[in-house]
C-alpha cells in the first residue's frame, strides 16, 4: 500500500506556491512508474509539478523522499522562476530528514499525522 505525506514545512510551501494535492498525487503515480527528474541520492528525488494550466516546464520542482514505492514524503518545493535548485547544504539536510522519515512505522506515522507534523494525502494505490 502506498502512503503519501507532506511535511509541515512542505505544506506551508504548498499553500504559498499553489501545489494541489491532486497534482502531488499525480506526481507520485508518475514516480511509481520511474518517471522522475533526478535521483539526488539517499532516497531523495526531484520531480517537476505542473501548477495550474501552465504545465511542468513553467511549474515547480519538488524534492520527495521515497522508499521502495510504499512511503513518499514531499520535503521541499519551489517555483522554477524563484530558484534553479537547492544548495548542497540544503540537500544534505533534506537527505537527513528523509532517513528519519523513511524508517518510521505505520503507528509512528499515524502519531505524526495526529500531532500535525505530517499531512497524509492520497493514501492507497490511487493516483
Amino acid at each position: 500500500m502506498r502512503r503519501v505525506f507532506k511535511t509541515k514545512a512542505f505544506a506551508r510551501i504548498a499553500r504559498k506556491s499553489g501545489f494541489s494535492n491532486d497534482a502531488l498525487c499525480k506526481a507520485v503515480a508518475e514516480m511509481a512508474q520511474g518517471l522522475h527528474d533526478g535521483d539526488l541520492g539517499q532516497s531523495v528525488y526531484k520531480k517537476r509539478i505542473a501548477l495550474g494550466s501552465r504545465g511542468k516546464s513553467a511549474g515547480a520542482r519538488t524534492l520527495v523522499a521515497m522508499n521502495r514505492g510504499t512511503l513518499w514524503f514531499f520535503l521541499y518545493g519551489f517555483k522554477k522562476n524563484e530558484r534553479a535548485n537547492v544548495s548542497d547544504a540544503e540537500l544534505e539536510a533534506l537527505q537527513e530528514i528523509a532517513k528519519i522519515l523513511l524508517v518510521r512505522s505505520d503507528s509512528e506515522l499515524d502519531l505524526a499525522v495526529a500531532a500535525g507534523e505530517l499531512e497524509e494525502i492520497c493514501n492507497g494505490d490511487e493516483s
